[in-house]
């Protein structure tokens, strides 16, 4: 059982709430044989207001609708139900601070033809953030992200993270914390299981989407700096150009905001405790519990974005 399940633990599997020790699922199944099947991944968290609430619950499970259809998958599921579903199986299982794993599964089918129906099981039970709390030592991988041409790459589907378990064995096995991947074109893309930003001289950078799963804890980042005054920019890069930042970060609903102290032992040289990304950190923990930001995190925004319109002013 590990650490995930016990013989109390209770789980959602196709309309009703059953014990994780008696569940069932068909071992003809096209997601056991060809690994097609879609999930999600979803944090709750015990609030300020001694409250257990899912971080974004609409945005995650309308993902998994859009996933289960870009694959051809029949959904036949209300994300307002499965919000419920979801509240009530965390308080059956009495957790607040829990991941959440629903999936998205096929019927027995060893030809490749499309399913008439889907299945639906969801699990959740407590786990830390994915990747700890120290900063990562992160190697280059020699795995690439998949061409997008190739596969839905918006689709959080289980069999694109074959690729994943690979780069990040890979990147363990020679004695680091975890990898990153690059795209079909050498571009950095992310992590893994996360999405990843690099801060030079109090701006942000991130990959565009396209050749990676842009997360929700991503866009959430992006909500943290739209509303702080941070600068962010989309755009293509190398590793050579990553390892000239200040900091960097990966981030997604598993890892949280999770910083880089090197990438291939290249170090990057600020403090961490005095980096914008180190504060988008504290906010983004903030946030997800319900607590209010602090004023001085904003002010540091405003503070970034001022100094960089009078550098510009002086250039024009």
């Amino acid at each position: 059982m590990g650490s995930y399940y016990n013989s109390n633990t209770v789980l959602w599997l196709n309309g009703a709430f059953v014990k994780a020790t008696e569940a069932k699922m068909d071992f003809y199944s096209q997601s056991f044989h060809y690994g097609y099947a879609v999930f999600e991944g979803i944090r709750s968290y015990s609030t300020s207001a001694a409250e257990t609430k899912i971080f974004k619950p609409v945005d995650h499970y309308d993902r998994l609708q859009k996933s289960a259809l870009a694959l051809n998958m029949p959904y036949t599921w209300n994300t307002g139900e499965l919000i419920e579903i979801t509240y009530e199986l965390l308080r059956k299982n009495n957790l607040q601070n829990a991941y959440i794993r629903p999936v998205v599964y096929a019927p027995a089918n060893m030809k490749f033809d499309k399913n008439h129906e889907s299945f639906l099981v969801i699990e959740a039970w407590e786990m830390d953030p994915f990747l700890g709390e120290k900063l990562l030592r992160v190697m280059t991988s020699s795995f690439q992200r998949p061409n997008p041409k190739g596969f839905k790459i918006n689709a959080k589907a289980t069999g694109h993270y074959v690729n994943s378990i690979l780069a990040s064995q890979e990147a363990k096995a020679n004695g680091y914390d975890e990898a990153l991947l690059l795209d079909m074109n050498n571009n950095v893309a992310e992590a893994p299981g996360a999405n990843l930003f690099y801060e030079k001289d109090g701006k942000l950078f991130t990959p565009p989407p396209g050749n990676i799963l842009p997360g929700i804890t991503r866009a959430t980042v992006l909500e943290i700096c739209n509303k702080s005054g941070i600068v962010v920019t989309e755009k293509f890069f190398s590793v050579d150009e990553l390892k000239k930042a200040d900091a960097a970060f990966f981030c997604g609903t598993a890892a949280e905001v999770i910083g880089i102290g090197s990438l291939d032992d290249t170090k990057f040289p600020s403090d961490w405790n005095k980096t914008v990304s180190k504060q988008i950190r504290d906010a983004y923990k903030h946030l997800v519990i319900e607590k209010e930001v602090p004023d001085t995190f904003h002010k540091t925004g405003e503070a970034y974005k001022n100094r960089t319109q009078n550098v510009e002013e002086k250039m024009a």
